[in-house]
């Protein structure tokens, strides 16, 4: 029987190497025409993308063949392809030039065998931002099935994908890993819910745009919650809203009417107070109903001293 021969790559952006108000950048506005199009790339026989909140993964099958020798210009062929899957995932995705200039260094590439392993280890949650959170699984069968539907997939990625799941689904079974797995998001969000109540009446504020307010933003999600989202620049809260919710807003803005605001979450990296009693005195000393602030922080970026204003409850 002759033997099959072929290249696979998993070329992928992460929250690992790039901030996650950053990673939408990166990111496909239509996964199933971008597919497409790097499908399209001579040589490519089938492709696979991943888009999640935390990551962008492409998986290509190139240089099919039959033949019990293979190509020897195998080696040429596959530095060709990826140098057209760089090229186009730029033409693709909304990155600026410092992206375009860093590119090489952002992007990990996986070949042959580091493939399944990275894969593996993937879906088994152990690259997650919560290790073990079986988020990631079905994200990846969603993933194969999307591929599937528009054909985009093939024997070879369908058999990766698929022995992928059941072995990272028996692993996840016999370790538990992914048992009552709970984000910083889950847990944060029911303790404000347990002293404040939660609920579509409230309104709900998230500053920062790290991994910490990521799990936050994702929880807010889940429940269904609408939030606000700011940050030190406008274009990290509005590149973190594209990926993971919320409406972004000026700091200043949220300075001038944090009396909107019930629910406050701050979790930010910065290192000197954001919030203080001078700060936000006035525009509080006049609200009647309380504002509870909670703090992922650290270190501390809401000065304890907002605390002897009326109505606000601060803690962390």
């Amino acid at each position: 029987m002759s033997e099959i021969n072929f290249d696979i790559i998993n070329a992928r952006v992460t929250f690992k190497n790039v901030p996650l108000y950053a990673l939408s950048r990166f990111a496909f506005k239509d996964v199933a025409i971008a597919c497409e199009t790097f499908k399209k790339i001579p040589g490519v026989a089938e492709c696979i993308i991943i888009q999640t909140a935390s990551r962008i993964e492409i998986f290509t099958v190139s240089n099919l063949e039959t033949g019990d020798t293979p190509d020897g210009r195998r080696t040429e062929g596959k530095a060709l392809v990826l140098n057209k899957i760089k090229e186009t995932w730029k033409s693709l995705s909304g990155l600026e030039q410092i992206d375009i200039d860093h590119f090489d260094q952002t992007l990990e590439v996986y070949k042959g065998t580091d493939v399944y392993l990275s894969l593996l280890r993937l879906a088994c949650g152990l690259d997650s931002v919560v290790v073990g959170k079986e988020e990631i699984l079905n994200e990846i069968k969603t993933s194969l099935s999307n591929a599937k539907n528009i054909n985009m997939s093939g024997k070879i990625l369908n058999k990766l994908f698929e022995s992928i799941i059941r072995i990272a689904t028996r692993i996840r079974e016999t370790t538990g890993i992914g048992k009552n797995v709970l984000s910083l998001g889950d847990i944060v969000v029911k303790i404000v819910d347990e002293k404040a109540g939660l609920d579509a009446k409230k309104r709900i504020l998230l500053i920062g745009t790290g991994e910490p307010a990521a799990m936050v933003a994702k929880t807010l999600n889940k429940k269904g919650l609408a939030f606000d989202v700011t940050s030190k620049t406008i274009e990290r809260s509005t590149g973190f809203s594209q990926i993971l919710g919320g409406k972004p807003v000026t700091f200043e803005e949220v300075l001038a009417g944090l009396d909107k605001y019930d629910i406050v979450f701050v979790a930010t990296t910065s290192d000197y107070f954001l919030i203080t009693f001078e700060r936000i005195k006035l525009v509080m000393e006049e609200k009647k109903k309380g504002t509870l602030i909670l703090e992922l922080s650290e270190p501390r970026t809401v000065d304890e001293g907002i605390t002897a204003l009326p109505g606000i409850k601060a803690c962390r």
